[in-house]
């Protein structure tokens, strides 16, 4: 019996792929709203904050990914509106959670419409987490290098 991905996989190319080679295919195959957050995302541009996109995490593949934050961000389609989508899209996160990985949702008409917006979210969400996880944030030290006692 087929996984949904795999089912997914099939309908796309009419061959089952590894999950590696699947990722590389919907890197190909971007659509205009993943074009675009790319190019938001692409080159340290957020926050200085490396993002991969189509990245593999077992048994799925997120849309875009920093590693460093465990931050993955989601753009939806109209597939994600159905009754099985929704229920995949909370198994998926689900699953990530367990992983330590937090996901940021967007439709791709937030995408089109409200870039700015959407990317805010996203600088706002890599802040916070950078500021939980680097101690010398929170007091506004150089990244890596404690405050010196007074």
């Amino acid at each position: 019996m087929l996984t949904r991905l795999e089912e997914i996989r099939h309908e796309i190319t009419g061959e089952r792929l590894s999950l590696i080679e699947f990722a590389r295919k919907l890197r190909q195959d971007a659509t205009d709203p993943e074009a675009l957050m790319w190019a938001c995302l692409r080159d340290r541009r957020m926050n200085k904050r490396k993002f991969r996109r189509q990245h593999p995490v077992a048994p799925y593949v997120l849309d875009f990914y920093c590693a460093n934050l465990k931050l993955s961000v989601e753009l939806d389609g109209g597939q994600h509106n159905t009754a099985e989508g929704k229920q995949h899209d909370k198994a998926r996160e689900a699953f990530l959670r367990s992983q330590g990985i937090e996901t940021l949702r967007f439709t791709n008409d937030e995408m089109m419409r409200h870039t700015d917006s959407v990317m805010n979210v996203i600088w706002n969400r890599t802040v916070f987490i950078s500021q939980q996880n680097c101690p010398s944030a929170k007091t506004g030290a150089p990244h890596g290098k404690p405050q010196a006692a007074k």
